[in-house]
């Protein structure tokens, strides 16, 4: 169970991440690369602004750990496998959607009314981040009438595949599930098959795929020669994780992921 301090702590750890995303993918890319991508100046000074947000929420965060007389995680050594501007802000879109669905799936377990109060505030800039940027991909700014809250194991595993190393200190009391690879996750749609790379460790008829999103929920499908159908539903940023259960996403029942599928 995290605690209040925990919680503010996994938050600054994802706050870092996308601080040091932004700023690391702006220094590598022009605004003639995000130019070329059909995207005008307006836009590319609201990228660039939502970057600093994300540094201004790493402050607001050090400051709240620290009056609580804890010592804020340092940021950790990061590879966001940048290969153009175009992966960039695909990449930034889906980590906008995982940053709403981390305060939204940690939310439950804050006691402190003031902390949630903070991350409340935090989780609305989040959301409004990543509906700019889906407008920016001319793609719909609201998929769903909802959005998805998410455990903090299954956030961390996603996190956990751009961190290549972190300073002595800085670890959460976390543990990243196995990391899940969809072949074909750009030409799914409901109804596809999904297929999966390594999945000979995951006995078909004894495990299934689920998918969460904020308006269909979790539902599941068997995994069969590597690979599952798509459900109907779904919408937005969803989680695809490898589990035992069919009726249930529970920490104990992941055998690895998530995967997150944007549709």
């Amino acid at each position: 169970m995290l605690s209040d301090l925990d919680i503010l702590q996994f938050a600054l750890t994802l706050e870092h991440l996308e601080a040091e995303f932004y700023k690391a993918g702006f220094a590598m890319f022009p605004p003639s690369e995000f130019m070329a991508l059909g995207l005008a100046a307006e836009q590319i000074d609201g990228l660039v602004a939502i970057g600093k947000t994300e540094a201004a929420h790493v402050t607001a965060l050090m400051a709240a750990i620290a009056a609580a007389g804890a010592t804020p995680v340092s940021p950790c050594t990061y590879d966001f496998k940048f290969t153009d501007a175009k992966s960039m802000i695909a990449t930034a879109k889906v980590l906008e959607a995982v940053g709403v669905s981390a305060y939204l799936g940690a939310a439950p377990l804050v006691t402190d009314k003031k902390v949630l109060s903070a991350a409340a505030s935090i989780v609305t800039i989040e959301s409004r981040h990543q509906t700019f940027i889906r407008t920016a991909l001319r793609e719909s700014p609201v998929p769903q009438a909802f959005d998805v809250a998410v455990g903090a194991r299954q956030i961390f595993t996603l996190a956990a595949s751009f961190i290549k190393s972190c300073p002595a200190g800085s670890a959460l009391p976390l543990q990243a599930f196995p990391s899940l690879n969809i072949v074909n996750a750009a030409n799914v749609k409901s109804g596809s098959t999904l297929t999966l790379a390594d999945t000979t460790a995951f006995p078909d008829g004894t495990t299934f795929c689920s998918f969460t999103s904020g308006e269909a929920g979790t539902q599941f499908a068997p995994l069969s020669k590597g690979g599952c159908t798509v459900p109907p539903g779904l919408g937005g940023e969803v989680y695809v994780t490898i589990t035992s259960s069919n009726t249930a996403l529970t920490d104990d029942k992941i055998l690895a992921g998530p995967a997150v599928l944007s549709m």
